[in-house]
Order: C-alpha cells, then structure tokens, then sequence
C-alpha cells in the first residue's frame, strides 16, 4: 500500500482464506474457511509500524490484525487467538508475562537444496567448523552481519537481553526480554524478519528450520513463562514466603495436559520433528523438572519472584503467536480446572507412557483431529482449517522421494 493510502485511513483487505494459505502456496477446500472466501480487513495496530531500517528505498511494515468486516477477530487469526488467551486470563485479573528464546542459522546461500547448508566464509576467509559454541569471539567472522542486525533491532526497537553462538555450526541465540505475551510475539516475528532481510544485504542466508543439518543440534523457541496479578504485579507463581503455589503447580499441570495434544501447533512442519527425534536439548516429552534440560517444561533457577515455567517444545520454525498462545492456553486450563501436575523428574530418566509426546507430523495432526480440549480453547474452525493446511503440506512431503531412499533402499532386494 502507498504511504498516501494508508495514512489517509484506507482498509485492506484480503481474501478469508490466505489464513489457511500452505508454506507451498495452495489453500485447502473452500469449506475451511467459508464457501464464499470473503473478505477480512487488515487492521494496522498504530504501535506496531515501522520504517525498516534495512532498505534502501523508504518502506515501513505495519503488523495487523485480521478482522471480520463486523469488526470481530477472525477465528483463524493466530494474533487474534493469541489476543483472546490473554484476555482470558484478564477476566481473571491476571497477566501473562512471557520470554522467547530464538535460535537460528546462518549459513552461505544455497542455491542447490539438494546440497548440504554450508557455513558461509568469515572475515578470517574460512568457514566455521563447529568449536566456537559460546566463545567469545565466535561472532567476529560475522561482525558486519551482526552489527547491522544490533543496529536494525534498535531501531525497531527491540531490545535484546543475550545473544551468543549456540551449539551447532554458525548457529546463534538471541533472548528477548520479557512482557507481555502479544508484544513478545510482535517482536520474535520482526526479529526473524530482520534476520533474513539483514542476511541477504550481506550476501547470507539466515535459516529457522528446527533442524538444519543433520549430526547437529536443532533450533527451538524455548517460551519462558509467568503470571502477574494486575495491579500489583505480583507473581502469582510464588507465596508471600517465597513457596511455590497452587497456582503454579496448576499451571504446569495444564501445560503437562495439553502438550500433546498441541504438539502439531509447537511443531508444525515435517522437520520439526527431525529436531524431536534427536532429543538433547530438545525433549518429547511433557515431564517438567527443576532445571533439567532433558524435560518438556523445565523450572529453570531464579529468585522465587521470577519464578517461571519454561516450555521447551517449540522450535525456531513454530509461529510465534500460536505458539504462545497455545502454551498460554493450556496454562490456564490448568489454572482453571486446578489441574495437579506429576511428580517433578531430576537425573536421567526414562518417559513415561502418558508423558510421551508425538513424534512425527502425521501422529501429531491425529492427536490434534481428536482433541476436544483444542477446540474448547481455539474453536473447530481454526483447528479444523489448521489440520486442513498442514495435512497438504504433509502430503506434498510425501509425494517426493529423498535422496536417502535413494541412496539406501535402492540396491535392496
């Protein structure tokens, strides 16, 4: 839209079933989205317009809303749903308070996707090999990447707290600071944003697949999570002795009861579930611990006002939005159910059964098509219309056959 439209007030608007739209570009049946495919207006938020600062040619971005034409949010709206969940938890006078943690790649453009990604080539003229993981200097060979990306995050105004070289070959971390949930989501998607947008100006390629390589650690988007009491601001996590209370054990006991029945939303694309298989750092399973890595929802150490729940599911490749509120959701269906959790988990251990969660798209989409528990909380239309996409997504994954069956199972009798 011109600068001219928009100021003057001009609606957008976009046809009802973009919203279902699949990561190949088609759309499933009409019937998911209305028969008619009408029309939603895209309602800018006026705090969420920014001039982007990467190009060269004056442009801003403003991040919407999906509104019907009556004005309501549209139910396959994840900004929309994200924005019920916590007025859900404001009726009960409280606030969810959130953190993302965002990891990624940057690897040198691939223009073969049959090939490998490959490190790009550092200021030294040599490509990463896989030993900087949390060194200080591991982000020299990138410096003028990362210096404009610090200098983009400023002026969008998004502050960071830590950024360090994560695990796998040039793979990154950055955590955003905590608030409030709609706004951490706003943020994580401008982040990725930047990312890519920076990357190419410097001839890069930023990738937020949940497992890009293979022998390496995956990518998630860990989601730190509490609860305020409007007003005061108390964490409603811990007691005036600085205890644990019902309230968070109810919390985790919803996380614990929606986990697998959310899993597709945490883990929406076939690879995603490359980065689950492979589970260091990275758990299936739905067993919460006091900062063991190994769980689902992990208690990560602080003073008992920060006290949260950190729910490690997600990866990189997750929406942000519906990731949050999904993790909100079956928070708070705890809280209102008062949901008791299982017994904590430390040391090594083995899952239990009911604790397991799916492990591939198809089993996770089966699980959500069952789920009562998903359409109480984001209504059949959403469910139905994001089982519909992600469904035609998975059949064009199995329409092709990949270089390892090639590879392996060719020369078998």
């Amino acid at each position: 839209m011109t600068a001219e439209g928009f100021l003057e007030g001009r609606r957008l608007q976009l046809a009802r079933g973009v919203l279902l739209q699949c990561i190949m570009g088609g759309y499933p049946p009409a019937r998911f989205y209305g028969s008619d495919d009408g029309d939603l207006a895209l309602v800018a938020d006026p705090v969420q317009v920014h001039r982007l600062p990467w190009s060269d040619t004056p442009r801003a971005l403003a991040i919407c809303d999906a509104d019907e034409l009556d004005g309501g949010s549209s139910s396959l709206s994840t900004r929309g749903q994200l924005k019920a969940v916590i007025a859900r938890y404001a009726a009960r006078g409280l606030a969810p308070v959130v953190a993302t943690e965002l990891e990624f790649f940057v690897f040198a453009p691939n223009t073969d996707p049959t090939q490998p990604f490959r490190p790009p080539v550092g200021l030294d003229g040599r490509r990463e090999d896989g030993q900087s993981a949390f060194s200080v200097s591991s982000n020299n060979g990138l410096r003028p990447f990362f210096s404009e990306v610090y200098k983009c995050m400023a002026a969008l105004g998004l502050p960071r707290d830590t950024f360090m070289h994560e695990m796998g070959v040039s793979q990154f971390e950055i955590n955003l600071l905590h608030g409030d949930p709609l706004l951490l989501a706003d943020q994580t998607f401008l982040f990725k944003h930047l990312l890519k947008e920076v990357a190419l100006k410097h001839g890069l390629t930023v990738v937020c697949m949940a497992k890009p390589l293979a022998h390496t650690p995956g990518s998630s988007m860990h989601i730190h999570q509490s609860i305020v009491e409007i007003g005061s601001g108390r964490n409603v996590f811990t007691d005036s002795d600085g205890e644990p209370t019902a309230m968070f054990r109810h919390f985790i006991g919803g996380q614990q009861a929606g986990l697998a029945d959310f899993t597709a939303l945490f883990a929406p694309n076939v690879n995603s579930y490359q980065r689950l298989c492979h589970p260091y750092a990275s758990p299936n399973n739905a067993c919460w611990s006091h900062d063991n890595r190994a769980a689902g929802l992990r208690i990560p150490a602080s003073s008992p006002v920060a006290r949260r729940v950190e729910n490690r599911l997600p990866g990189a490749d997750a929406n942000p939005y519906l990731a949050i509120a999904a993790s909100l959701a079956a928070g708070l269906h705890g809280i209102e159910h008062a949901l008791e959790p299982t017994e904590a988990i430390q040391g090594e251990f083995a899952v239990p059964d009911n604790l397991a969660l799916p492990c591939t798209l198809h089993a996770a989409l089966e699980r959500l098509k069952r789920s009562q528990l998903a359409r109480e909380l984001f209504g059949s239309e959403f469910i139905e219309g994001y089982i519909a996409s992600k469904t035609m997504e998975l059949t064009s994954f199995f329409d092709e056959i990949t270089p390892w069956e090639r590879r392996v199972l060719a020369a078998q009798a």
